[in-house]
């Protein structure tokens, strides 16, 4: 998720920084990853392909992979001087730790039925945040940029869903989410066999006009 040129670092950091930096690899590949494959399972959860008693398989991988991998992979970014990678792999690396604490250690028992409203909130204003993080993202590449209009779609979906108990929203929001996985995947496939080969061999796209 690289969005800032090697002549505007340049200009935002003293050359001892830019140097250091330059021996990071691009964490845009670990933190595409590992947001594609947690999203990928739970999805099929919410798109009623696997039974909700089975929910509890993502909680690792949120936890582990898409929580604290991809929050280290925002680290490498803030490093690099990306802010957008740095706000984005962070922000969705504490998303699916908070996911992992809400659905582990959270008591929502005395909400009664206002649990889902609660979570449902929690969601929209994840939505919120995807969306002006979208508008950003029109500055990166076209493979970024995809994944962050169907995800803003994804949470939208997932947040009617549960917050007026509509189950045919979670399903289309787990759908979308397997979309989502799918593109954020390609565009860590796209950042390892590049950087691997040297050379384009899996287009991103250009990046997109104000």
């Amino acid at each position: 998720m690289t969005t800032d040129s090697d002549s505007t670092r340049a200009t935002q950091a003293p050359p001892a920084v830019a140097t250091a930096s330059a021996g990071f690899a691009d964490p845009a590949a670990l933190g595409l990853g590992a947001f594609a494959l947690t999203t990928f399972v739970l999805s099929f959860v919410n798109a009623g392909l696997l039974p909700a008693s089975v929910e509890p398989v993502v909680f690792g991988l949120a936890l582990f992979y898409g929580g604290i991998a991809q929050f280290a992979a925002g680290m490498w970014e803030f490093a690099k001087g990306n802010t957008f990678g740095a706000t984005a792999f962070t922000s969705y690396g504490a998303f699916w730790m908070s996911f992992w604490f809400l659905a582990t250690s959270t008591d929502l028992s005395a909400a009664g039925p206002d649990a889902g409203k609660g979570v449902g909130v929690w969601l929209f204003a994840w939505a919120i945040f995807t969306v002006y993080m979208t508008f950003a993202a029109r500055r990166t590449t076209t493979a970024v940029f995809l994944v962050f209009i169907v995800l803003s779609v994804t949470f939208f979906a997932l947040a009617i869903g549960d917050y007026f108990g509509a189950v045919g929203f979670t399903r289309i929001g787990g759908w979308l989410g397997i979309i989502t996985a799918l593109l954020a995947w390609y565009g860590s496939f796209a950042v390892v066999a590049n950087s691997t080969h040297k050379r384009i061999l899996l287009p991103v796209g250009p990046r997109a006009a104000l």
